[in-house]
């Protein structure tokens, strides 16, 4: 990696030095604010271990939740400081605040190999506004900043890019070091043949990713609501299923790029397909309940509308992926959500854990249909990142990134 990274620094670069970490400590709460998985944070604890053990006096910063720049107590990450300080095994201090006397004075404070976690930075509304400013009062208190907060790399914020202006050593932490090292050789040097794996509801959301991908993939397996989308512009009936209709013309524009970088492009040959909910019930809700069925052909009658794939293309499916030596997922095959309407998804899964294929999973519902499944340490990879990740697909540099120490 061409970015100065948290292995490049040893002993002598950490002992005594204030280390601020931006983090991702976005964890899921119930509404008694208990922490529900604690996954990122254990996410960031090799990083953490590596700068107490080298004698850092390290600096927590994290966002939670959506507090729009007001001081919200149901965002606090209290809870972040104690789960971490559970995992440990060591005292994490907390402070009420992100800038200011208060933080200034516990950092004062603190002794080598000590840890400080500082209060949600989107209490503030110069987070996200990368306010020059805040950053600087952000980077007062810093000698060295890493960043092993992969999920938020892509966003230009005051703790992922704006403070890196003022500190003189900025580099990635170890979660971020194997983010990109796993995204960039996949797109860069992928043992072949590489196929990529795209579902989800809309194709205006992966057009990016697919244009990116077509330079690069020997085969594309399309699935989930996007799908429809392909199958219209390839002149089949969809019924009542999901299409975006100002994108029938881009999926064909699409299809035949491909066909002209000789890229194979794999749909769906059959579907389970639900009653279409009426209008005005809860799509999910009515979902949960509807009558639904297996139809062994690609086209789908009015009425219908499609919510998994159907056992012939589970089929299809798993057989190229067992050809693969290079594999990427994301998005799931159906309504992953309605357990009857999971199938595709979950065998999907795991397949790519049968495969011997490098396979990286880029976050969001396929990264939680492989931890449903406890498939996650049969992965190479699984990206802690949906947003991030799929703009580094996407061939985007990340803000969060780029802003680091060049090597």
């Amino acid at each position: 990696m061409a970015k100065l990274s948290l292995s490049d620094l040893n002993e002598s670069d950490l002992k005594g030095k204030r280390v601020f970490m931006r983090v991702d400590f976005n964890v899921p709460l119930d509404a008694d604010r208990v922490i529900t998985s604690d996954n990122r944070i254990k996410a960031a604890i090799p990083s953490i271990k590596y700068i107490i053990e080298k004698g850092g006096r390290l600096i927590l910063a994290s966002h939670l939740g959506r507090p729009k720049g007001e001081k919200k107590p149901e965002f606090s990450l209290d809870v972040c400081a104690k789960k971490l300080s559970e995992l440990i095994g060591k005292d994490v201090k907390f402070v009420n605040d992100c800038v200011g006397d208060e933080v200034k004075n516990a950092v004062d404070a603190m002794k080598d190999g000590g840890i400080l976690l500082l209060e949600n930075l989107r209490f503030y509304k110069q987070e996200e506004k990368n306010d020059a400013d805040f950053s600087k009062q952000l980077a007062a208190n810093a000698d060295i900043y890493v960043n092993d907060a992969f999920g938020t790399a892509h966003r230009a914020h005051a703790s992922t890019e704006g403070m890196t202006k003022f500190v003189k050593k900025s580099a990635a932490g170890f979660l971020m070091e194997k983010e990109l090292k796993f995204l960039g050789e996949m797109l860069e040097n992928p043992k072949k043949p590489f196929i990529a794996i795209l579902g989800g509801a809309k194709v205006s959301d992966k057009i990016m990713v697919i244009e990116n991908l077509l330079s690069k993939v020997d085969g594309l397996i399309i699935g989930g609501g996007m799908a429809y989308t392909f199958l219209k512009a390839k002149g089949r009936e969809i019924g009542d299923s999901l299409c975006e209709k100002d994108k029938i013309n881009t999926a064909k524009e699409i299809m035949k790029t491909a066909l002209d970088k000789n890229v194979a492009i794999y749909l769906p040959i059959d579907h389970i397909v639900a009653k279409t909910p009426k209008s005005g019930e809860d799509f999910m809700t009515a979902l949960k309940s509807a009558e639904y069925k297996e139809v062994l052909r690609d086209s789908i009658d009015d009425g219908w509308e499609g919510v998994d794939i159907g056992k012939n293309t589970i089929d299809k499916f798993r057989n190229i992926i067992s050809k693969s030596k290079t594999i990427f997922w994301n998005g799931p095959m159906g309504v992953f959500e309605v357990e009857q309407f999971s199938k595709g998804t979950l065998e999907v899964g795991k397949a790519l854990a049968e495969s011997g294929a490098v396979t990286v999973v880029g976050g969001g519902d396929s990264a939680s249909a492989i931890k449903k499944l406890k498939l996650s340490d049969k992965m190479t990879h699984v990206s802690t990142g949906g947003g991030a990740s799929m703009e580094f697909v996407e061939g985007k540099e990340l803000p969060g990134v780029a802003a680091l120490t060049n090597k």
